[in-house]
């Protein structure tokens, strides 16, 4: 299958099918003729002697020299090589090839002045399962991604290093074993392929879906322990969240309501109940994970129109200009990441108040300390609830914005700085956190609810159970607790749970 992007209309859903698969991509080639009109006007400003910022000059704090137009190839191919300079592990073969998707939709808006032969090979090296090797780390998300891009771009002129069929090989032979040929850079196409935003997009993308997921599946082990608590279900009535009006907290509660619907647990003992209210981890699950909704959803909408936007600079404009902007700078992609950050945090803190709340005899509702059939003997979910702790507790120091930061650079000439792509890369190790607690409370809720035999819960949760049981079997008495945890979190990042559920009762990305 082959997927044709249409820049300017890219939805989420399409690049979250980037991310996760490993399809063809290439752009709608109704593109062209404006690629092809940029690209014309460019090589006309190269052969002229009026000087234009990235054509025939320097960059950056360079930018007075004037470049000779034989140098011009030169000029680009140098600027990629001195960029170079990512340090770190190598990114996630699914963040970089988003990052190349990001690349090629913003070419394809016909603002850059590359020639069709560049967008032909990322194009290619995306079929063929060309993965630059593009360290994590090297760029403050201004004046584009520019270190990490340009790594990219040495592949692309068959320098640097690329994966390939499993093989850490030089960019030229990554390219020539996969049938494809380097490009020699034409006058502003190095520049082009550098400035932007695509890895810093990419990254907040990546840690988008996954996060989004995560909330998904929170709702889920949401439900799982509010029945393993006997929790009641009256406040996701929905009266009371259409009062206030927030869609997150209103598709929040709707979730709920759905996954509870059936239960016989909470009927069983519904008239002997001495509680008033639940805690707030249970009660108010949807004001707090309908919020992180609702967050996670208006971080989605910047980050659409991010991944759709022509980003590098001068941009070649519909009057056929070219002129020096700021489109590089990633403001609004720094603003998103921090965004999904406090949402991440937020949604494994209350999920991590429900795990405490089912293993504490004092307040599970005369559930067994630890959820173990035979504690003392047995220490059951102690200290898997510990390590939720510890990893809500990570990710509360993770969760401060790294938009507030900035540090002047290239001799003052980049004097304000976004910091976005480092801000979205943590997103990656948030994430994994949070699939971690979440799994800890689908041990922790799918225990609870057995230990309530012989009441059932719902039909849905019920379904969430079976699957869950597949991978991870209930805890009779104390095992080695690490591949449980891990399975449990895979679980969570794989869908698992969701799947279960259905279509129709969780909440989408886009509304």
């Amino acid at each position: 299958m082959t997927l044709v992007l249409n820049p300017g209309n890219v939805t989420l859903a399409t690049l979250e099918d980037i991310y996760r698969g490993d399809d063809a991509v290439r752009l709608d080639r109704a593109c062209d003729a404006a690629i092809e009109k940029a690209a014309a006007r460019i090589a006309q400003i190269a052969a002229g002697n009026a000087p234009v910022y990235g054509i025939n000059t320097g960059f950056g704090k360079l930018a007075s020299i004037k470049i000779d137009a034989a140098d011009t190839a030169t000029l680009q191919r140098n600027l990629i090589l001195s960029h170079c300079c990512g340090v770190g592990a190598p990114l996630d073969a699914k963040v970089v090839r988003l990052i190349m998707a990001l690349k090629l939709i913003s070419l394809g808006r016909g603002a850059s002045g590359v020639r069709l032969e560049l967008v032909r090979l990322i194009e290619g090296m995306l079929e063929k399962g060309v993965v630059p090797l593009i360290p994590e780390k090297g760029s403050v998300g201004a004046s584009g991604d520019l270190a990490p891009l340009a790594h990219m771009a040495a592949v692309m002129m068959g320098e640097g290093e690329a994966f390939y069929a499993g093989e850490r090989l030089s960019g030229r032979e990554a390219l020539e074993r996969a049938g494809l040929t380097p490009v020699q850079l034409a006058a502003k196409e190095g520049l082009a392929l550098i400035n932007g935003t695509q890895v810093s997009t990419a990254l907040a993308l990546a840690g988008l879906f996954r996060a989004f997921r995560c909330a998904a599946t929170a709702l889920v082990t949401g439900a799982l322990s509010t029945d393993a608590a006997m929790g009641s279900p009256a406040p996701f009535h929905p009266d009371i969240h259409t009062l206030r009006g927030h869609q997150g907290q209103i598709d929040a509660a709707a979730s709920l309501r759905a996954l509870l619907e059936g239960s016989e647990i909470r009927v069983s003992h519904i008239d002997g109940d001495e509680r008033v209210q639940d805690p707030y981890c249970i009660r108010c699950q949807p004001q707090v994970d309908g919020a992180c909704l609702d967050l996670l959803r208006q971080a989605g909408r910047t980050l659409e129109i991010e991944a759709n936007a022509a980003t590098d600079n001068p941009l070649v404009l519909f009057d056929d200009s070219v002129v020096s902007g700021g489109n590089f700078h990633a403001e609004p992609v720094a603003f998103a990441a921090d965004q999904i950050a406090i949402a991440v945090c937020e949604i494994g803190a209350i999920a991590q108040r429900r795990i405490a709340l089912l293993v504490d005899p004092a307040l599970s509702f005369g559930l067994p300390a630890f959820l173990s059939k035979k504690p003392g003997l047995n220490s059951g979910l102690m200290i898997a609830e510990v390590t939720s702790a510890a990893l809500m507790s990570e990710n509360k120091q993770m969760a401060h914005p790294a938009s507030v930061d900035s540090t002047p650079t290239s001799a003052n000439q980049e004097d304000h700085v976004s910091m976005a792509c480092h801000g979205a890369r943590r997103l990656l190790a948030m994430t994994d956190n949070l699939a971690n607690i979440i799994g800890i409370e689908a041990l922790c809720g799918a225990q609870g609810v057995e230990l309530r035999a012989p009441l059932v819960t719902s039909l849905a949760l019920q379904r969430v159970i079976a699957a869950f049981r597949v991978l991870v079997p209930t805890l009779e008495s104390d095992r080695y607790m690490a591949g449980d945890l891990e399975k449990a979190a895979a679980a969570v990042r794989d869908g698992v749970l969701i799947d279960a559920v259905g279509a129709g009762v969780l909440p989408e990305i886009s509304v």
